[in-house]
């Protein structure tokens, strides 16, 4: 066939081929081996982890981008449908649109009838024009009907400010390209803000000392309450300063050798305040005369009776605290004498929005060096899988676990005077 395309032959030794080349009739189009390409299809260790970090930041973005897109759909449609739907019908949201918005509602038309006839509608509830429309069109509904939506809204420029802020991330994940953390973090922010806006009934949920963000509302039950994991001390102290975990505490319990963490990055004088607008604190220390401390200092190399010097300064001053406050009993101090395990401090641990800090101790690794569990209380459910692969629910998480712990060496532990 004239201009048809014509492959060389794979071996270049073929009968009729003299000196391994050929006259390559008119038309032909000659293609390059592999061999000659030289390309390398292969990708390594370092492409794979960058894949996957572009995977990662992508799949945070979607979530929050397909919760505000739901949700402002979902708007829309309870504005502005009433108004138009009993003259225009099921055509309301053309009518909607009006001629400057002719051209990309004709386009979500068109998509919608070729999910039809493809299959790709699964739910019926999906089969209307406002399902196809896309973020920038859903904004431009509600601004150009902005009046209708006046009554519901404080501010139109908050509305359009945070829609601005999501289109970078919009534009990057619908086109795969890499999203850098600081953009990812930016359409966080603005999600949350949108949907609180919005009025997802979710507000409740965004704020406070451990935010539930979307991706832990959605998936965190894969991994029970943990809600946070650092490799060492010093980066949860950049993700969760002390201020945040302790500042506006009901109740504060807290186990483990020296508790370096509240003693040393808490004032003495936070502690007065926290104790005075009604916190309770109970503080369990490793008796600084135990031999745990003296094996505790040979496993981490520490000179003999220098943790116990620092345990006992902890505790000092812990005292002078509680020496200052009008009702010494709500903050107790008590010691133990068992092999420490852990280190925990569970803070509002009675209530739905308790959180925990745990760090297991490492033979050759001091307190800071240890990695660190961010736990959420309030009795999140577990989903776990039985053996014949049905999935089931179990009522506690590591929280409570820990929890129970702290109660358990707490009763079995000694007062300070």
């Amino acid at each position: 066939m004239s201009g048809g395309l014509e492959l060389p032959p794979g071996d270049e030794s073929h009968e009729g081929h003299e000196g391994g080349s050929v006259d390559a009739p008119p038309g032909a189009v000659s293609l390059a081996r592999p061999l000659e390409i030289g390309a390398e299809l292969d990708w390594g260790a370092d492409a794979w982890a960058e894949v996957r970090t572009r995977a990662r930041r992508a799949g945070r973005a979607y979530i929050w981008l397909n919760l505000v897109e739901q949700r402002l759909r979902a708007v829309v449609s309870a504005v502005l449908r009433p108004i138009y739907e009993p003259v225009h019908g099921d055509e309301w949201v053309i009518a909607a649109a009006g001629p400057a918005g002719q051209e990309w509602v004709q386009r979500a038309v068109a998509v919608r009838e070729v999910s039809r006839r493809k299959g790709y509608l699964l739910d019926p509830a999906d089969d209307n024009i406002v399902s196809f429309l896309t973020l920038p069109q859903l904004r431009e509904l509600m601004v150009q009907h902005w009046p209708c939506f006046e009554p519901y809204f404080d501010d139109r420029r908050d509305v359009e400010l945070g829609l601005d802020e999501l289109e970078v991330a919009r534009n990057i994940v619908s086109r795969n390209r890499a999203l850098s953390e600081t953009v990812l973090a930016q359409a966080e922010r603005a999600s949350a803000r949108l949907l609180d806006i919005l009025g997802s009934g979710v507000g409740t949920r965004i704020s406070g000392r451990l935010p539930i963000d979307a991706v832990e509302d959605l998936v965190g039950d894969r991994y029970a309450d943990v809600v946070g994991v650092h490799s060492d001390r010093v980066r949860l102290q950049r993700q969760l300063p002390a201020e945040d975990l302790f500042g506006g505490a009901r109740r504060l319990d807290a186990v483990g050798i020296g508790l370096n963490l509240l003693v040393q990055n808490y004032s003495g004088r936070r502690l007065v305040r926290l104790a005075e607008s009604g916190c309770r604190v109970r503080l369990l220390f490793l008796n600084p005369a135990s031999s745990a401390v003296r094996r505790r200092e040979r496993e981490i190399g520490l000179k003999k009776g220098e943790m116990s010097r620092s345990i006992e300064m902890n505790i000092l001053h812990m005292r002078r605290v509680r020496a200052r406050l009008r009702d010494p009993g709500a903050f107790e101090i008590q010691v133990f004498d068992e092999t420490p395990r852990f280190t925990a401090y569970l803070v509002d641990g009675d209530g739905p929005d308790g959180m925990a800090v745990v760090q297991t101790y490492l033979r050759k690794r001091r307190g800071m060096e240890s990695p660190v569990l961010v736990l959420r209380g309030g009795g999140r459910d577990v989903v776990r899988q039985d053996g014949d692969g049905r999935a089931g629910r179990d009522g506690e998480g590591l929280f409570e676990t820990y929890r129970e712990e702290f109660e358990s060496v707490w009763a079995d532990s000694r007062p300070v005077s």
